[in-house]
C-alpha cells in the first residue's frame, strides 16, 4: 500500500470521477477483493447505509435511487483511486462530473472521506425529497449546433443541466416541459432526444428546496489543503481554495454541469486519463472533446491493476 503523501504527482495524468448516472447493479462485485474495500465500509458507517450491499447485491431499482446511487458511486470511485495510487500513479489533475466532484475533493485531500460521505448523505437525501416534492426528470439531446443550443433558452419549465460535449447536452425540467421538448426537439434543431431514467430534475431550479439543508451541512464542514489541481463543473475554472469550493458545491446543486468547458480547461500536457469506477461514461465523453494519448476506463480491479499509464 502506497503512502500518497510521499508519492510524486504525475502532471500528465487526469483522474476522472463519474457521477451517479454511471452506477448499476453489481458494480462493486469486481472490486470486492481490493485492499481498499474498507472505504466502502467507512462510508456506510458515517451514513448508516449498507453501501456494500448497494454495490454487491442491490437491484438496479435500488441502487439508482438518488440517495443511494450517490453514496455507492462515491465509495467505489475512491476504492479505484487508491488502487491507482498503489500502482504509483498520483494524478495532478482531478475532474469530477457532478457528484464526482465530491470524490475528487476527497482524493485531493481538501475533504476527508468522512466529511465527503457526510455531505453526500445530506445532499442525496435532500435532493430525493426535492424530487418527490415536485416531479421532474431529464432528457439527453444529441446532434445540435450553436443555433439549436440557443433555441432551448426560451423554453418554459426546462433548464440546461449538463453540457457534456459539442452537440450533446442534458436538460432538466418538469414532466410537462420535457414532454413538450420531446415533441419539438427536431424543430429546435436536435436530431435525437432520449429520456433518462433518473429520479429528478437535477442541476435545475427544481432542486432549490434541497439548498438550505445542504448549505447547513457545508457550513459545518472541515476543510484541508491540496497540491492537486481541481477544475470546477460550475465555472470550468481551476480552484484549490477551500472557501471557493464550499461556494462552488453550494452553487452546483442548481447550476448546470459545464463538463465540456471543464475538460477543455485541462492543459495540452495532460495526455493520459484514468476514469475511476464505475467507469466508461466519462471516457466516452472526454474522447469526443479532446485527444489523449492514452485513456483508461477499467471496469474491474484486475483491469486497473494491468494498466500502465
Amino acid at each position: 500500500m502506497v503512502d500518497d503523501a510521499t508519492l510524486s504527482f504525475r502532471d500528465d495524468v487526469v483522474a476522472l470521477f463519474p457521477g451517479q448516472g454511471s452506477i448499476s447493479s453489481g458494480a462493486g462485485a469486481a472490486w470486492r477483493t481490493s485492499s481498499h474495500w474498507d472505504i466502502v465500509e467507512r462510508v456506510g458507517q458515517v451514513t448508516e447505509v449498507d453501501v456494500a450491499a448497494l454495490l454487491l447485491s442491490a437491484s438496479d431499482a435500488e441502487v439508482v435511487r438518488t440517495d443511494r446511487a450517490q453514496l455507492a458511486t462515491f465509495a467505489l470511485s475512491l476504492v479505484g483511486y487508491h488502487e491507482l495510487l498503489d500502482l504509483g500513479v498520483r494524478p495532478r489533475y482531478l475532474l469530477g462530473h457532478s457528484l464526482g466532484e465530491f470524490s475528487a475533493l476527497v482524493a485531493s485531500g481538501l475533504l476527508t472521506l468522512e466529511e465527503g460521505a457526510r455531505l453526500i448523505g445530506v445532499r442525496g437525501a435532500a435532493m430525493a425529497r426535492a424530487a418527490n416534492a415536485r416531479a421532474g426528470s431529464m432528457v439527453a439531446l444529441m446532434g445540435g449546433d450553436d443555433g439549436s443550443f440557443e433555441a432551448l433558452r426560451g423554453l418554459e419549465n426546462v433548464w440546461i443541466a449538463n453540457v457534456n460535449g459539442t452537440g450533446q447536452i442534458v436538460l432538466s425540467g418538469t414532466r410537462s416541459g420535457l414532454d413538450d421538448l420531446l415533441l419539438r426537439h427536431r424543430d429546435l434543431g436536435w436530431r435525437r432526444a432520449t429520456p433518462l431514467n433518473v429520479g429528478g430534475a437535477f442541476h435545475s431550479p427544481l432542486m432549490a428546496p434541497a439548498q438550505e439543508e445542504f448549505d447547513e451541512a457545508l457550513r459545518h464542514t472541515t476543510w484541508g489543503t491540496t497540491e492537486a489541481i481541481l477544475i470546477s463543473n460550475v465555472d470550468a475554472q481551476v480552484h484549490t481554495n477551500a472557501e471557493e469550493w464550499q461556494e462552488l458545491l453550494r452553487r452546483q446543486l442548481t447550476s448546470p454541469v459545464e463538463f465540456l468547458d471543464a475538460t477543455l480547461r485541462l492543459p495540452e500536457g495532460v495526455r493520459v486519463s484514468v476514469e475511476m469506477p464505475p467507469s466508461g461514461v466519462l471516457s466516452g465523453l472526454t474522447k469526443r472533446i479532446r485527444t489523449f494519448d492514452q485513456q483508461y476506463a477499467p471496469i474491474t480491479l484486475h483491469e486497473l491493476q494491468e494498466i500502465a499509464p
